[in-house]
């Protein structure tokens, strides 16, 4: 059985790429070194390989069940639940008297990374659950935090956001569920919710659903917008549980994967006695839900990647062990049969998985480090820089990690599009990414509508500061002259076609500008994991060069060959997108609905 990652590449991420070493000077951090980031990560892969790995394909062969009154899921689940929530990475990121560790995002985003290759469905529970800690911890009043926190952090409640409703989508300033002001400040809520994750379940003894709605006498729009505490049992301050409140499940979503996490439509208020609590201020709902969406799309993408990456070393494996054909130029047919990994397709099919999911994971780490840097070191540049790379962050793997289990799927060929091999479900889980926390087509709007010009464009001259930075090193290093001399031509078509388009925003076309946006992401998407790839690549010069090992010297060659493919192969797409960017092609712009 393929590991559910390499521990090299990881290792070789954090230390030698990011330096999460340099992360203890923070004075939050200053308790930690490598000993103690280790020791978490290699306490994240064993309870992932033992608890959380066996139950994949079980719980994706028997999915959660509704008998009308409750909802049952398989027991392991439970157990790998009660694991994860033993070992505190619940409350990891948060202060020790909160009952947290204090772990910087980088290495809580890398423990995360081995629950998501082992069993992304079951991950879910545990990663909803700190996301909506985390919003209660930053906007709840005291007595929310102290009602809900420490049981959300040992494991007794889970945690949902409820945004979705069944005619609205991701148009939440549409949204119709209402809040209903009671004297005692509390509100009844009003409405139902569509695609909530965890909704119901029979892990925990509570859910506490992170559920927008609209006060009576809002405004239309998201300014109307509120956040409120709605639990599945209302809690009495010192975490006992008092009577059902008034939400109810009306119905399981069967999906195509990810079966193991139940998709809800849940109804609130049905009886007009649903107990909610208004998280901060009033109007401010989406601003604060925004912290946990932000943070969900970092995790999306770390989930794309690695689902990816497992799909990646099974099909790795496979192709290593399965004799199949001979060269083309050997003409004996007793001639001992090749391993396929021998085959130069294949070849292809192995390096691109590889420059997806290696390049996704490195640009979700990438974006955890911002987010220390930001918080723990009050970096204002890394702030904006995680701004504007996080649309990118959550549809680059999510759009080539699928991908990447596609060429999975093939490289086992036949056995690749059975059950009995892994791959075919990695793909079905891994669909899921480029849908929801905002679908690829949202996310380019963020980044061409708004990202790149915030703060008058500081986030691109600081990305393109830190590209210049790596082209200035690599440029010293001969292995990779070539490819500094491809990636500056296409970083040239890139900077002119964001010109041409900031030009055409500004001038107020913005139907016009926008039209093909999607391209766009797609098109920075490439340019990011192509400088990561670089970035990567001198790295492994630098720490592997000298050394005597042949598996240095083979993990080295390895990321300089992946670099190669991807800059080579994948970067020069964006000269065709620059083209149908920069003339502001309507061929999709124009076509009507009647020409369909």
């Amino acid at each position: 059985m393929a590991n559910l990652m390499n521990p090299k590449d990881m290792d070789f991420l954090l230390y030698n790429v990011f330096n999460a070493q340099a992360l203890t000077q923070a004075p939050i951090y200053q308790d930690h070194d490598k000993t103690t980031f280790d020791e978490v990560l290699k306490t994240s892969a064993r309870i992932a390989e033992e608890y959380f790995l066996p139950h994949n394909a079980k719980a994706d062969a028997n999915e959660p069940q509704f008998d009308g009154e409750k909802v049952t899921t398989i027991p392991e689940v439970k157990t790998a639940w009660q694991h994860f929530a033993q070992s505190g990475l619940l409350s990891a990121r948060h202060k020790y008297e909160d009952g947290g560790m204090q772990l910087p995002a980088l290495i809580h985003a890398a423990c995360n990374a081995y629950f998501m290759s082992a069993n992304p469905s079951t991950a879910g529970y545990p990663f909803l659950t700190s996301a909506a800690a985390n919003v209660i911890h930053a906007f709840g009043n005291e007595e929310q935090k102290n009602t809900f926190l420490p049981h959300m952090f040992s494991g007794r409640f889970s945690g949902t956001m409820a945004l979705t409703e069944p005619d609205v989508g991701s148009s939440l300033g549409d949204l119709t569920t209402k809040a209903i002001a009671q004297k005692d400040g509390s509100f009844r809520i009003k409405g139902q919710k569509m695609y909530i994750s965890g909704g119901d379940q029979d892990i925990t003894q509570n859910i506490v659903h992170l559920v927008l709605a609209r006060i009576e006498g809002a405004p239309q729009g998201v300014k109307g917008i509120s956040l409120f505490i709605v639990p599945k049992f209302l809690t009495h301050t010192d975490g006992t549980l008092g009577e059902r409140n008034d939400v109810n499940l009306a119905g399981l979503l069967h999906k195509m994967g990810y079966r193991g996490t139940t998709s809800t439509v849940l109804n609130f208020g049905e009886k007009d006695n649903c107990h909610g609590y208004l998280i901060g201020e009033a109007g401010k709902g989406l601003m604060y839900m925004f912290k946990m969406m932000n943070e969900a799309r970092i995790g999306v993408g770390t989930g794309a990647a690695m689902i990816g990456y497992r799909g990646f070393l099974e099909s790795l494996d496979y192709a290593k062990n399965r004799p199949q054909g001979r060269a083309p130029d050997e003409k004996d047919p007793q001639s001992k049969p090749l391993n396929i990994i021998d085959h130069a397709d294949v070849k292809r099919m192995l390096l691109a998985q590889k420059s997806y999911v290696e390049g996704s994971l490195a640009l979700c780490l990438l974006a955890a480090k911002l987010v220390d840097e930001h918080e723990a070191l009050d970096n204002a540049d890394s702030g904006l820089l995680l701004d504007l790379l996080t649309p990118i962050v959550k549809s680059f793997p999510s759009f080539y990690g699928p991908k990447a289990n596609d060429l999975a799927i093939q490289v086992l060929a036949g056995a690749g599009y059975t059950r009995e091999y892994p791959v075919e479900q990695c793909y079905r889980d891994n669909r899921l990414n480029p849908i929801h926390e905002g679908t690829h087509g949202i996310q380019s709007l963020d980044l061409l509508g708004r990202k790149l010009w915030q703060a008058n464009g500081k986030g691109q001259q600081l990305l393109m500061a830190k590209v210049q930075s790596t082209l200035n090193s690599a440029a010293n290093k001969p292995q990779l002259e070539k490819l500094v001399s491809v990636f500056k031509q296409h970083l040239n078509t890139f900077v002119q076609t964001t010109m041409t388009l900031g030009q055409t925003l500004q001038k107020g076309e913005v139907k016009k500008g926008l039209a093909n946006s999607a391209l766009y992401l797609d098109m920075m998407g490439k340019l990011v994991i192509s400088w990561l790839w670089l970035e990567m690549a001198d790295k492994a010069i630098e720490t592997f060069a000298e050394s005597s090992e042949q598996s240095d010297q083979s993990f080295m060659a390895g990321k300089i060959q992946a670099a190669q493919y991807f800059i080579l192969w994948e970067l020069p797409e964006i000269e065709h997108m620059a083209k149908l960017l920069s003339g502001f092609d309507p061929t999709c712009l124009e076509m009507q609905e009647a020409w369909f």
